[in-house]
């Protein structure tokens, strides 16, 4: 029998899970701590996360102006969990929240993500850049 996941907008507890999250799929290369990472949750316009049980398994989140755009970023689910359904739950619920308030979704992804949001309704539109800063 599948597991039930729970979809909360409470951020987790404990936010060495979500240290977990990141270190599972490669995402601390800066060395972010549970507090940077609280921090960063708290400080998003909108974030979901995904439990199954008390483990935190996924999550995504949202930084906007809460009136024209919001950037989509953090979309990650834990190996294990992958290929269930879990991200584009995840997604799916950021997209409503954001329709809901009449703000743009929008995100940047890798060029291998590009066909999962296109299933998703995204659509390419633009190039993204990055300066690199000192930290």
């Amino acid at each position: 029998m599948e597991k039930k996941i729970d979809y909360t907008i409470q951020p987790p507890e404990n936010f060495e899970e979500l240290i977990k999250l990141y270190e599972a799929l490669g995402w601390n290369s800066l060395k972010l701590s549970a507090n940077d990472l609280e921090r960063m949750c708290k400080q998003s316009w909108y974030a979901v996360y995904a439990f199954d049980g008390q483990q935190l398994v996924g999550m995504g989140r949202v930084i906007s102006d809460g009136v024209i755009t919001g950037i989509i970023c953090g979309v990650g689910v834990l190996p294990s969990y992958q290929s269930k359904g879990i991200g584009k739950d995840i997604v799916n619920r950021i997209v409503k929240y954001c329709e809901q308030n009449k703000v743009i979704p929008q995100l940047m992804c890798v060029e291998s993500l590009e066909p999962y949001y296109k299933e998703l309704g995204f659509t390419k539109f633009s190039i993204g850049m990055t300066k690199n800063i000192k930290r």
